[in-house]
Parts: C-alpha cells; structure tokens; sequence
C-alpha cells in the first residue's frame, strides 16, 4: 500500500505528535508498505528518507502551548506537488483542523483519506468559531482516529461526527530492553519535556522539590529537556539548586537508558493532554510512574494501577507522594511490574495493525462493503456517509 501521512507541527521540534508519526511510518515500512511524510523542517534539518519538507513552521500559540505550523500560499502548493507525486491508496492526516499541512492536505487531497485527532482542549473557543472554514475540508474524511476518549469528545463536541479510539504506540522492547546508567540511579527523580512550557508542570515539580530534599536530602531532580536551565530554578534556594541536574535535549537511547534509571518517573503536567506518550515510555522502560490526575493520565495509568496520580497542580501532594515511593523500593517494584504488564496495549504490534485496519477499511472499497457486510462498522470508525 502507498501511504502518505501528514505531520502539521515542525519536524525538528520533538513532540508527541511527531514521533507517533515517526514510529509509524517506520512501523509500516517493517510491514513492507510505500511510505511518504510530508512536514514543516528547517532547510538545515537532517530528515529519515521516507519524509518530505514542506518549508520552515512559524510558531504559533496552539493548546497552551507554542506549536511550529506551516501554511501559506507556498505551502500548499508544495501539498499539492506531494499529493500529485505519490499517487498514495490513502492519506493519512494528523490533526486536519489546525491551521497547518492537516487542513491544507485535506482541501487538496482526493480519495480515501484517514485523520487522526490528538488535541483534547474541551473548551477551545476557536475550533468553535472556525467550523464554516473547516467544514467543507473536513466532510471529506472518510475515517476519523482519536488518540484518547478526550481527543475523541474534544471532536465529537467541536466538529461533530465520531471516531474509532487508537492509542499512540510505542516499541515496547526498545524501552524494556535499555541498561539503566549508574549515574542515574540512586534516589532520583526523572522528568523529561520541555522546561519552558508551563503546563508540562516543572514548576509544580520544583515547588515540591524543597520538602522531598527535607525529608530525604539525598535525593536529586535529573531534567531532560530544552529550556532555560536558570530560569528553571530560580524559584529555588540556592542551596538546593544543585540537586537539580540538567541533561539537556537526549537521543532516543539515552531517553530510554534515562527512564529505565531514575526511581521515580514524574509527569505533573497540569492540562492539555490528550494521552501522554511519554507515560507509556516510562511504563515500557519499567519505572515507577508519579503523574498529575489529568483524566487522560489516570487513563493511561489504568486509574492509578499502574501508576501513581496526585492532584493536579498541588505541589504538597506531589512531594507526599513521592517521599512515600522514594522511601519504597518494594512498592515501585510493583508498580514498574504492573506497569511493565499494562503498556503491551499500547505497542505497536497492536496499535499498527489497528491503524491498518482503517486504511484497509477505507481502501477496499466501498461503502456497501462496510455497511452491509459489517453493520455498525462505519459508525465505529467515524466514517463518512456518501
């Protein structure tokens, strides 16, 4: 099969978005499928053979955070030339309804075409008053993906129609197989994300710092992420900023080597997720998981069985809990087992074969295939009605 997917946030900017596209279109070329990339990247971007730049993003405030969009009148003609060159069986578009690649694909674009939605955001003034523009893009969708319950409510209430709930993947055994570094061990804590963007929650994490350190003075904060590394402590005294380390941006390697080191891994970001990817990491890396209760979380975290949840954005909590399983070493080793026992949901092996299931759905052929072969089947998956 040809696939073309449609990444709307700048290649060389990690993100969530980004790297489910990368392991995806490497997922499907292991699976012996034709595919193309098409994404925003700089000019000095090093780029995987299987992805096509669409020009430099500009960044843009996008879901309380900064997003780097490409779109313009040169952009789609670049769509357009993508489209007319890969004669692709299907596209596949991450995000349709922002202002990026997604909606200008989605215009350009003839034939099957699946979107996935990964923005939970249940109150996004914006999606509201855009819907006349994205309407007539978005009637040609012929299969709608959720990555959550709340990415898939975020659509159902803003743009309408439904969709067929599929996770992010991740390679499980690339995570469970990495060696822990020693120089990451012993009595850490680890947080991975970017350090300047406030609701990835560092700062929540930083006001617990001072009463982990006075119940446990050994302990120390590894931070891998960009950022502004000074500005990141400052709200710390001095004498316990050296209790924080600064690893800077990682490779996927040391990423893996990372979570499979630090006692606890904690996410306290404090909204607009609509998953967590790298929750499943950690859990696939085998650690001990501490995260905020966003709903997406607690989902992830199978409600707190495979991971402990402290209220959002309280700092207190945060420190409570983590003294407790710092000071445990049997209770992390059952979360990390039972963890280790949950995120096999999550691979890749099952969530491509889901993901293959709608392109083949929207590929074969008709619509009375679906409708009368498999009733129920085009609601499950939000397909459009012809």
């Amino acid at each position: 099969m040809r696939i073309g997917i449609v990444c709307p946030y700048s290649w060389d900017v990690p993100g969530g978005v980004q790297f489910h596209i990368r392991d995806l279109a490497e997922h499907l070329i292991r699976r012996g499928h034709e595919v193309s990339v098409l994404a925003p990247a700089d000019d000095e971007t090093p780029l995987p053979p299987y992805v096509v730049s669409a020009g430099r993003a500009v960044p843009v405030p996008y879901n309380g955070s900064v997003a780097r969009l490409n779109f313009g009148f040169l952009s789609a003609a670049r769509v357009r030339r993508w489209l007319h060159e890969g004669t692709f069986d299907v596209i596949h578009i991450h995000e349709p309804a922002s202002p990026s690649l997604g909606l200008l694909s989605c215009w350009a674009a003839q034939g099957p075409i699946v979107a996935t939605f990964h923005t939970s955001n249940p109150r996004s003034r914006a999606m509201i008053a855009a819907y006349p523009i994205l309407q007539p893009a978005l009637e040609k969708i012929s299969a709608r993906i959720a990555v959550s319950e709340y990415a898939r409510r975020t659509l159902v209430e803003h743009l309408g129609g439904d969709a067929v709930v599929i996770p992010n993947g991740v390679d499980v055994d690339f995570f469970a197989k990495a060696e822990p570094r020693p120089q990451w061990q012993g009595d850490t804590l680890g947080f991975i994300g970017r350090i300047d963007e406030p609701r990835k929650g560092l700062p929540v994490l930083m006001k617990a710092l001072p009463k982990i350190l006075a119940e446990r003075p050994q302990t120390r904060l590894l931070v891998a992420g960009r950022g502004d590394e000074q500005e990141a402590v400052a709200s710390l005294p001095a004498e316990l900023r050296s209790r924080v380390e600064f690893l800077g941006m990682v490779s996927d390697e040391d990423k893996a080597r990372f979570l499979s080191s630090v006692d606890v891994y904690v996410a306290p970001n404090t909204g607009g997720e609509s998953f967590g990817i790298i929750l499943v990491e950690a859990l696939s890396a085998g650690a001990a998981v501490l995260a905020s209760d966003l709903d997406a979380f607690a989902q992830v975290l199978d409600q707190g069985g495979a991971g402990e949840l402290f209220a959002n954005e309280d700092a207190d909590a945060l420190a409570r809990s983590a003294v407790s399983l710092l000071s445990d070493p049997a209770r992390r080793a059952e979360l990390g087992a039972r963890g280790s026992a949950h995120v096999r949901r999550f691979d890749w092996s099952t969530v491509g074969a889901d993901i293959l299931a709608v392109y083949e759905t929207v590929t074969d052929g008709a619509a009375s295939v679906a409708t009368d072969e498999r009733p129920g089947f085009r609601a499950r998956f939000g397909l459009a009605r012809d």
